[in-house]
């Protein structure tokens, strides 16, 4: 692992929500780069494809939050540890076409992913194979929290909010007294 920091640094996933182990993930990135570029991958549900590695990010109900509820949920999450706004940006990022990646993102930053799955190995391969700069964070760690435990709490009326970061919470529930 170098020790260089990049000028560019991006992580993404799907942030459905965003989660204690999400905020981990970008406080770590955070720490390897001077501008740390968060993608939100699926933003368009219309351009979700299925993919072998992972069997329900595709579904409708693995995807329940809109690209901006997410971007809500991340940038309070971003204020609430009072990380400087200029640090991060947010951008959609379509991880299933990577002949777009070049739209979203520059050329010169290093992709950080934290490989817990075949999917994430996939990804990293993908990100290689492409051209991009891709460091494995803690490699060999176990994943801790998982969205789709999360929406299965929601779901079932049980207690979830300590799963996620307060900003995080916060913007949920007020989405689901929007809901009514």
């Amino acid at each position: 692992m170098s020790t260089e920091r990049a000028r560019f640094g991006m992580i993404h996933g799907r942030f459905q929500p965003f989660h204690n182990g999400h905020r981990e993930y970008m406080q770590l990135s955070l720490a390897r780069c001077e501008t740390l570029i968060v993608g939100i991958t699926n933003p368009d549900p219309g351009q979700i494809l299925e993919e072998q590695t992972s069997a329900h990010r595709h579904l409708a109900e693995s995807n329940p939050f809109t690209f901006f509820e997410r971007l809500r949920m991340i940038r309070e999450s971003i204020v609430d540890d009072g990380i400087a706004l200029d640090r991060v940006l947010i951008v959609p990022f379509p991880v299933n076409h990577p002949e777009r990646w070049k739209y979203y993102v520059p050329r010169d930053h290093t992709h950080f992913v934290r490989v817990f799955s075949d999917w994430e190995q996939a990804k990293v391969e993908r990100l290689r194979a492409a051209g991009y700069r891709c460091e494995v964070l803690q490699p060999g760690a176990t994943k801790e929290v998982e969205a789709t435990e999360i929406r299965r709490r929601m779901s079932d009326g049980e207690r979830w909010h300590d799963l996620v970061p307060p900003g995080v919470a916060r913007v949920i529930d007020q989405l689901q007294r929007d809901q009514g």
